[in-house]
């Protein structure tokens, strides 16, 4: 079965100003720009240092020593790439030019209350914003949205993230000590792709917790999303596992009443280094239909850094005019940050209580 999966590239060049030198930056936005050929006119950070490392390493035209003056000196048809903490999203999004394109790094704020002021700069300054949810275009999620838009899995009942690994985050110093550290900077990427596939939920059960040899705020979490009757949405989060690689899961995994696709993630096991992703789709055998067989397709690329292809590229696309839809505009992300404070929430109050019963 031919499953296509790649992102559409824009026809038209724009020039990408990036906000920010953080090593996401370095290990997949510019990587992800260079396979593809897209223009990074400069780059601009706080510790400009970090700035002329990444512009020597990737060759990038200019180095600015301020978003301001980025702005002055950007091209007219420039687009811009935010890539810092969140703290920083509104201030740097009042000195972008009214109706300039934006892709602005997830989450969107820290709280549901950021993520509104956000949504209202963009909508006052008319820009084309988009959030970086780059799993919505990782090559085994286009490939599974394939298989269920065709129809080729019937009707979906069942979709689950697993992640069972131990994750490094004193890789992350920079929002290893955030509040609101698993559903926030993680498991806001599964919250967002189910939405992308399901919409909005009825309603949130969660239920997020704390190692207890560490300081973290939180590093496992369950999340239940409630739609219909007969769809089963479930979120099971452990970056805890210590006890090596035999028993690490990472998948996600969609069922319907004609198929099934299970992709791992081979990314989040053994990080930063990676495993190969796995990419598997199940149909009924054609000689006997009560039994079903497993096919793995090879896919090219990975949600790092290629996914980070398709964000931009939807970004680009929607600002010509070839993309009729931008994905992950603020306006639907503002729905991916009420998920999230609803999680926090629902894990704050808790269940209904043994004693009560």
């Amino acid at each position: 079965m031919n499953i296509p999966y790649k992102p559409l590239l824009p026809e038209t060049e724009q020039p990408i100003i990036i906000i920010g030198a953080s090593g996401i930056v370095k290990d997949a936005h510019l990587p992800a720009y260079e396979m593809v050929g897209f223009k990074v006119f400069g780059i601009t950070n706080r510790t400009i240092s970090k700035a002329y490392d990444l512009q020597k390493e990737f060759k990038i035209d200019h180095v600015f020593e301020s978003v301001a003056d980025a702005v002055k000196n950007a091209p007219s048809n420039a687009v811009y790439d935010i890539t810092v903490l969140p703290d920083q999203y509104i201030e740097i999004l009042e000195q972008l030019p009214d109706g300039a394109a934006v892709l602005i790094q997830k989450p969107m704020g820290n709280d549901l209350s950021q993520a509104r002021e956000i949504v209202a700069v963009c909508e006052r300054k008319n820009l084309i914003a988009a959030i970086n949810f780059q799993l919505r275009f990782a090559s085994f999620v286009s490939a599974a949205r394939y298989l269920i838009n065709e129809g080729i899995l019937g009707q979906l009942y069942d979709l689950e993230f697993k992640v069972t690994v131990n994750t490094p985050w004193e890789l992350f110093p920079l929002i290893k000590e955030h509040p609101r550290l698993e559903i926030l900077f993680h498991s806001v990427h599964y919250i967002d792709c189910i939405r992308s596939f399901l919409g909005n939920p009825k309603g949130v059960y969660a239920k997020t917790a704390k190692h207890p040899l560490k300081k973290l705020s939180s590093s496992r979490s369950t999340i239940i999303l409630d739609y219909a009757e007969d769809m089963h949405v479930v979120i099971n989060t452990n970056h805890d596992h210590h006890f090596g690689p035999k028993h690490e899961e990472s998948y996600i995994k969609w069922e319907g009443t004609k198929g099934a696709v299970r992709a791992k993630m081979g990314l989040l096991m053994n990080y930063p280094d990676g495993l190969p992703d796995v990419f598997e789709y199940a149909l009924p055998k054609k000689d006997n239909e009560k039994e079903y067989e497993w096919t793995e397709v090879k896919l090219e690329g990975s949600w790092f850094p290629e996914a980070f292809i398709g964000a931009m590229s939807n970004l680009m696309r929607f600002k010509e005019g070839s993309d009729a839809t931008l994905s992950a505009s603020v306006q639907d992300v503002l729905d991916t940050m009420k998920v999230v404070e609803a999680c926090y929430i629902s894990s704050k109050n808790g269940g209904i209580s043994f004693d009560e019963v």
